[in-house]
């Protein structure tokens, strides 16, 4: 199904750093990276914002769904790709929260149950093996059910995801003709059905950072399995998150008397029919 937000698309080639960075994010037993976030300061702070970190799992590039023999969910046709890493997360938690409040529009705890945000984030891989590492700065929004819930029930966050993921979202050559029967709500179930039976029934835990001696209900335990794709309280939980780098830095370490950081800037303008034209400009710095 399309949606009824007019999304206007990138028509820049690939990102020059993308196929090594893939190929690097290859390497790594698990991709796991560290992402930053911007929490709220309480009332009296001389900040407004405090910083969070916390370990995540890349889960492949937004419309690049990793394949998986696994995963019985619909699938979209590869009609885009693109170069904004995603990561799954509960909306319980705190990372929603903090996107929405750290935007542009100052979101609240009400906002941030629905898609939307756009908060400051950075990013960082360290690949060992080849002594490289990978850092992205951009937003991130946050994408839920209501992605897709049809004109009438489009929210202010809702339209700003769909313009802000989609303005970097590139039609596959020779893919023009299918953008049409391209879905965002199939798209975010393909990677609900990616994760585990275990990661699915996370989304049922008891609501994170409550006290231990809270007895949850039958239905929020730890340790349950989900193997549909529908279970109705897995998915009001469960999100994807979107990354939407503007720098990335690569900065190799392999050898200290060859040391190099190179930073990739994205410069982006708008197209005579609404569409991104951008270039990632690069720069060689010392380390």
């Amino acid at each position: 199904m399309s949606h009824p937000t007019t999304t206007h698309h990138l028509t820049s080639p690939p990102a020059p750093w993308k196929s090594l960075f893939l190929t690097h994010l290859g390497k790594l037993p698990s991709p796991e990276f560290v992402l930053s976030t911007l929490h709220p300061a309480p009332a009296g702070a001389p900040t407004p914002f405090l910083p969070r970190a916390r370990y995540c799992i890349y889960r492949g590039m937004w419309t690049e769904l990793p394949e998986n023999k696994h995963n019985d969910a619909p699938m979209n046709e590869r009609v885009y790709e693109s170069e904004m890493p995603t990561f799954t997360t509960d909306v319980r938690m705190e990372k929603p929260y903090e996107l929405f409040a750290s935007s542009a529009g100052k979101g609240d705890r009400s906002q941030s149950v629905g898609s939307g945000g756009g908060g400051p984030v950075e990013a960082v891989w360290w690949i060992s093996e080849v002594g490289m590492q990978w850092r992205m700065k951009g937003t991130a929004f946050v994408l839920g059910e209501d992605i897709e819930a049809g004109k009438e029930g489009e929210s202010s966050g809702v339209r700003t995801a769909k313009s802000e993921v989609g303005s970097r979202m590139r039609v596959v050559e020779g893919k023009e003709g299918e953008v049409a029967s391209w879905s965002w709500g199939k798209e975010l179930t393909a990677h609900f059905g990616n994760c585990s039976p275990g990661m699915r029934g996370s989304w049922k835990n008891p609501p994170p950072g409550t006290p231990a001696n809270y007895e949850p209900d039958a239905d929020h335990q730890l340790g349950q399995k989900v193997t549909t794709l529908d279970d109705p309280i897995a998915r009001e939980h469960f999100r994807v998150v979107v990354i939407k780098p503007d720098e990335v830095e690569q900065t190799d370490l392999s050898d200290p008397a060859k040391a190099r950081r190179w930073r990739y800037t994205f410069v982006s303008e708008q197209g005579p029919g609404g569409e991104t034209k951008g270039e990632w400009k690069v720069v060689e710095l010392w380390p």
